[in-house]
This record gives structure tokens, C-alpha cells and sequence, in this order.
């Protein structure tokens, strides 16, 4: 599936106040989201060695796709399409590698 299918699709499921005008529900349910994978991948640590087994890992997908919706749903909500948001990101990426800054610190490496 691309970027663009998903965005549309995902929007026939986006209920939640103000949806079409409302940028901050989006963005604190993204916060939520990537606050469960973070707290599943803490558990891996903590609980499991480290070891990754297949049903955390569907898991941790079911959470991925989760925070990909609500990122969708932000996106939609600030009149930007997905392709543009990960193409400006492998853009932003590929500059930095070319420059060698990946590492650092700062939005504007």
C-alpha cells in the first residue's frame, strides 16, 4: 500500500472532535501511541532480555500502526500529504549524509 492510499483511507475512520480542524487531538494521540511502543520495547529490556520474540514484535506492530494513523490524521489535519512529509524526510536525511551531520544535534544540520 502507498502513503497516499493509506491517508485517504485512514480518514473514513478519523472520529474524534473538531476532526478536519483539529491539529491537537492527533498529536496527543501520536504521543500516546509512540508512548506504548516505547513502554513495549522498555519491557523487552526489563522482561525478555532483549529478545524480541514474534509476538512482541506483532505486537509492536499493531502499536506502529497505531501511531502511523495518527500520524496520517495530523498530517490531513495540516493540509500535508504523507509522500511529501517521508519524501522531505529522505531529502532531509540524504543532505545530511552527503554534508556527514547525521550525528549532531539541531533541526537545521
Amino acid at each position: 500500500m502507498d502513503l497516499h492510499t493509506y491517508q485517504r483511507q485512514s480518514r473514513h475512520t478519523a472520529r474524534y472532535p473538531g476532526a478536519g480542524s483539529n491539529p491537537i487531538y492527533p498529536t496527543l494521540g501520536l504521543c500516546g501511541e509512540a508512548g506504548e511502543v516505547a513502554d513495549k520495547v522498555k519491557k523487552v529490556i526489563r522482561d525478555r532480555g532483549g529478545a524480541f520474540t514474534p509476538e512482541v514484535i506483532r505486537s509492536l506492530e499493531l502499536e506502529l500502526g497505531d501511531v502511523l494513523w495518527y500520524v496520517a490524521q495530523l498530517a490531513t489535519e495540516l493540509g500535508l500529504e504523507l509522500e511529501q512529509v517521508a519524501q522531505a524526510n529522505l531529502d532531509k536525511l540524504a543532505s545530511r549524509a552527503a554534508r556527514n551531520v547525521i550525528s549532531g544535534e539541531g533541526d537545521l544540520r
